[in-house]
């Protein structure tokens, strides 16, 4: 059984740092694709980066959304089978409920890396809360 374990939101001040976690079970090595996404109150819930599991050559390994690049990273610990997003220079608007997410059957490409219905198993989501 697969199942998606999110941590280490919190309460940060513009232009601080959070890193937050997601422990993978039920998955191990690169056969899937993960991803975190965040939704903010009022708003559809939008992908933030994604680590694309190697199925096409050409498709990059790593997609981030244009609103994070440069700020934000996403990792993964294969060790630990943990997935990582460290988020930099946070400002108010990343303000969300952020959820891990990874693909089942049918694998999740650079075409629909931040469509939510493309994913299959999703982790419970961590608050963050930034304040200006």
């Amino acid at each position: 059984e697969v199942q998606l374990q999110a941590s280490g939101g919190g309460l940060v001040q513009a232009g601080g740092s959070l890193r937050l976690s997601c422990a993978v079970s039920g998955l191990t090595g690169d056969d899937y694709t993960v991803t975190w996404f965040r939704q903010a109150p009022g708003k559809e819930r939008e992908g933030a980066a994604t680590i694309i599991r190697k199925v096409i050559p050409s498709d990059p390994s790593i997609i981030y959304a244009e609103s994070v690049k440069g700020r934000f990273a996403i990792s993964k610990d294969n060790a630990k089978n943990t997935v990582y997003l460290q988020m930099n220079s946070l400002k108010p608007e990343d303000a969300a409920v952020y959820y891990c997410a990874v693909d089942g059957r049918f694998a999740v490409y650079s075409a629909n890396w931040n469509k939510d219905w493309a994913h299959y198993y999703w982790g419970q989501g961590t608050l963050v809360t930034v304040s200006s």
